[in-house]
């Protein structure tokens, strides 16, 4: 597997591209006074992966670094890789979704908006094994488990100590079709009821009576991290492939959606009596 993504491999990369703008050096500067070359500096500075030790203290030579900043950075590049999250079975599942674990895992906040799914981190097992077998019909029984299993992990970033804060909003589409069964779907149901009641949880629903609105495009995600110097990502999950974005003008743009989807959607706790209708109803 390529190396993944993390929210300090990220966090490196902004530090050496800053570094190296403020020692006023191309990258073709830096490759005639170090050994780096060109192409190992642009992966180094877009978190395509963690540098060598002595590749760091090359450039931090170059760029004149104090003793203190120093450490500092070579404490970042140990901890760049890090990914406590990872088990041995996601080596076979895509890089993308790999990436988005750990951004996940590592986040503060997550806003998620869905139109036709109940988000990942909310669904119960047989409900993810289902959608799951839906969306890939041609998975191997192995890889719809090794999926699932992935999914259900997810769910520990509601154990830690400080709780991942989700705050999620779904069509009333996502709750009104079946997936999996009358039963699957009751339980789904019922686990989100139970689910939008912890305070880490806020759980809102845009109705059919709402109309068009800005998120009808397709489902989105955006995360905040702890730490102030990482940028808020946003992840979109879509047919043409995965995208990350982490431009000031996207994280904008989505940030400005959320806000116009959530002000657009039922309270949480009208939300939550639309919910308890539908499972009297399935049920």
């Amino acid at each position: 597997m390529a190396q993944m993504p993390t929210a300090r491999l990220r966090r490196l990369a902004r530090e050496m591209r800053r570094l190296r703008s403020e020692s006023g050096l191309t990258r073709e500067d830096v490759a005639t006074r170090t050994s780096v070359n060109e192409a190992t500096l642009y992966r180094l500075e877009a978190a395509k992966g963690r540098p060598q030790r002595r590749t760091l203290m090359a450039l931090l030579d170059a760029y004149g670094v104090d003793d203190a900043k120093r450490e500092a950075i070579l404490t970042l590049s140990t901890q760049a890789s890090e990914q406590g999250w990872l088990r041995p079975y996601h080596a076979d599942l895509p890089d993308e979704y790999v990436g988005y674990i750990s951004f996940e895992a590592e986040a503060r906040t997550v806003r998620n908006y869905e139109s036709l799914f109940i988000p990942g981190l909310l669904q119960t097992r047989d409900y993810a094994q289902a959608v799951v077998r839906g969306v890939l019909p041609t998975a191997t029984v192995k890889e719809v488990g090794q999926r699932v299993q992935a999914r259900v992990e997810r769910q520990t970033v509601f154990a830690k100590a400080t709780p991942l804060e989700l705050w999620a909003i779904l069509d009333e589409a996502a709750l009104r079709r079946v997936i999996g069964s009358p039963k699957i779907m009751a339980e789904q149901l019922h686990h989100l009821a139970e689910i939008a009641a912890e305070p880490y949880v806020t759980l809102q629903v845009i109705p059919f009576s709402a109309g068009a609105h800005a998120g009808m495009p397709g489902s989105f995600v955006l995360m905040d991290f702890p730490d102030p110097g990482d940028p808020a990502l946003v992840y979109i999950d879509s047919m043409a492939g995965d995208l990350f974005l982490e431009a000031d003008e996207d994280i904008r743009r989505y940030d400005h959606i959320f806000d116009h989807l959530r002000a657009l959607a039922l309270s949480p706790d009208e939300s939550a009596s639309l919910i308890a209708t539908l499972v009297r109803e399935i049920s």
